[in-house]
């Protein structure tokens, strides 16, 4: 290996720049690890080796709208568009060499492939995340409508619990079409839904949660049903429900005199699919949701959210 100004050489370097313009631009293209990448490369090189002024790489966005992604000099002039199909076009600004247009032809199909490869892979992950989103959706309806079922098993008249489970499903629904809907939900309205979809419980529950939350108002009510059936399930016969509220943030907290977090049939009972459920949904608006021993005995819960931009 030769020592250049005291830097080892790259004998690579050198094979790359005796190699024609087209073959460069294709090596740079397919071995980039993202096509925004390759393509940065690309405008540079063609901007040195055909001294042009400027170099524009505008991509397609998913609305089939052109953006300026990568550019390369800060000259003035005349402008010359190239298209490049799905992968968009290339602008040239000023001086524009003819040999230019060729070189850009030659790798056309290059970039035809990086595209369909990149594409290919935003649907795949889009696929994998709806199945998950499914699955998750799934386990809640499952955990959800575990009790009143049971309940309507052994009820005299299972047509209230029944129609109990009917509602409860209504708001997961609601829960998910939320998630495209702009987050803001009014805590002390999603706590009576919450109390009114637990049924018939002997708690009695205080709140200072009055104002809105940077979340949807149907996961709130999901997060605080379950929260509150944790509660009954350890033995609770209070709980306080505050929403504190500071610069870009907020918190709901749930305080419970229950057993606590230790005891053998204590809080996390069961097999917590339902604190994970919550978690997963607190998550997808940015939210953290902890659980915390008080120190009178029995849990707090903690949902923080950050401000919704």
């Amino acid at each position: 290996m030769r020592l250049v100004g005291g830097v080892p050489a790259d004998p690579h370097v050198g094979q790359a720049h005796a190699m024609p313009i087209e073959a460069r631009m294709a090596l740079d293209l397919a071995t980039a690890q993202e096509l925004d990448t390759g393509m940065a490369a690309l405008v540079a090189l063609l901007r040195s080796t055909f001294a042009a002024a400027r170099v524009e790489w505008w991509a397609l966005s998913d609305e089939r709208e052109l953006q300026l992604v990568a550019w390369d000099g800060a000259g003035a002039g005349a402008e010359r568009r190239f298209p490049l199909g799905l992968a968009g076009e290339v602008v040239v600004v000023g001086r524009c060499d003819p040999r230019l247009t060729s070189a850009l032809a030659a790798v056309v199909p290059v970039l035809r492939r990086r595209c369909v490869e990149e594409r290919l892979a935003f649907e795949a992950t889009r696929l994998a995340r709806s199945n998950q989103a499914l699955e998750e959706f799934a386990a809640l309806v499952a955990h959800e409508l575990k009790t009143p079922l049971l309940a309507a098993l052994v009820a005299d008249d299972a047509s209230r619990e029944v129609q109990r489970a009917l509602e409860l499903v209504d708001s997961l629904l609601d829960a998910a079409r939320a998630a495209r809907e702009r987050p803001s939900a009014p805590a002390a309205a999603c706590l009576q839904q919450a109390l009114g979809d637990l049924g018939a419980v002997e708690l009695e529950v205080t709140a200072g949660a009055t104002a809105d939350l940077p979340l949807p108002a149907a996961s709130l009510r999901v997060i605080l049903r379950n929260l509150l059936r944790n509660a009954v399930a350890a033995g609770a016969r209070r709980v306080h429900v505050v929403v504190v509220r500071s610069a870009g943030s907020s918190k709901l907290l749930v305080l419970d005199d229950g057993v606590g977090l230790g005891a053998p049939a204590g809080y996390a009972t069961g097999s917590g699919l339902g604190l994970i459920l919550c978690r997963e949904v607190a998550g997808r608006y940015g939210g953290v949701l902890e659980l915390a021993p008080r120190p009178s005995g029995g849990t707090r819960a903690t949902l923080r959210l950050g401000e919704a931009s």
